[in-house]
């Protein structure tokens, strides 16, 4: 007895599929779709090893040499490491950036809240990404790790355990000021903790401060990065930072220049 063939066409990714009972045929189309933008050829950059910087990277901090910035002579620098005695910022300056941080809090426990392995991540100076040890501690939420100091607490608590390296990856968008010194676009900032978002593309109100609310200040396109001295010995290792900044924006930003 014959079977009826049925015939049942299918769409797969710009091609006609038709289906004959067991028997498949395709037909490609002729009418792809284009946007007909002449893109630019995408540059080569080599990853690096597992962790490390990329070939278009600064290295801010091997472990080894603090010559990339200014205010370091009370770190204490060993094993590959540096722990943090005074607050130190960059010598070059950046604005739109990627920066990887590695840090860890002291392995003994000796205090609770924001007495605990507090450090920060100040973008351009300003814009503060705290550091603590939020391990099974507890303090308010837009002041634990990981959190845009009083503005934005992270979407999970990712910390690992007092004294375990962690890692800090941040794509951040400088703000862009106008003529006048407002804000024509909001600084933007997205951060993965040890691998984990926790920041994702936030819109920052301002600068960080504790005891006023956060706000614009007109500045320019790059400032120096800055790593907080709060009390406590956080060690850090592995800094490195890819400069973004579109190079047709260096100008970008206009209002007060530092």
């Amino acid at each position: 007895m014959l079977q009826t063939l049925s015939r049942r066409p299918l769409a797969l990714a710009g091609i006609a599929v038709v289906v004959t009972g067991s028997l498949t045929t395709f037909a490609a189309f002729n009418n792809e779709w284009k946007s007909g933008i002449e893109w630019p050829e995408p540059a080569v950059v080599d990853p690096g090893p597992v962790g490390g910087p990329p070939a278009d990277a600064i290295v801010l901090f091997d472990g080894t040499d603090l010559s990339q910035w200014k205010g370091g002579e009370k770190w204490t620098l060993e094993d590959g490491y540096g722990i943090c005695g005074s607050t130190i910022t960059s010598k070059q300056k950046f604005g739109d950036c990627q920066l990887h941080v590695e840090f860890a809090s002291p392995p003994e426990v000796e205090s609770s809240s924001q007495g605990r392995g507090n450090s920060g991540i100040y973008l351009m100076g300003r814009y503060e990404l705290q550091i603590l040890d939020s391990y099974e501690n507890e303090t308010y939420y837009d002041g634990q790790c990981g959190a845009v100091y009083k503005q934005r607490p992270p979407l999970v608590n990712a910390c690992r355990p007092p004294g375990e390296w962690q890692t800090y990856d941040i794509i951040f968008k400088a703000p862009r000021f106008d003529d006048e010194g407002a804000v024509t676009s909001p600084a933007t900032i997205t951060v993965l903790h040890n691998g984990v978002l926790i920041q994702d593309h936030f819109e920052l109100l301002g600068g960080t401060a504790y005891h006023r609310p956060p706000e614009y200040k007109a500045h320019g396109p790059r400032a120096s990065l800055a790593i907080q001295h709060h009390g406590d010995a956080v060690r850090f290792r592995n800094i490195w930072i890819r400069d973004l900044m579109p190079p047709e924006e260096e100008e970008a930003g206009a209002g007060s220049q530092e």
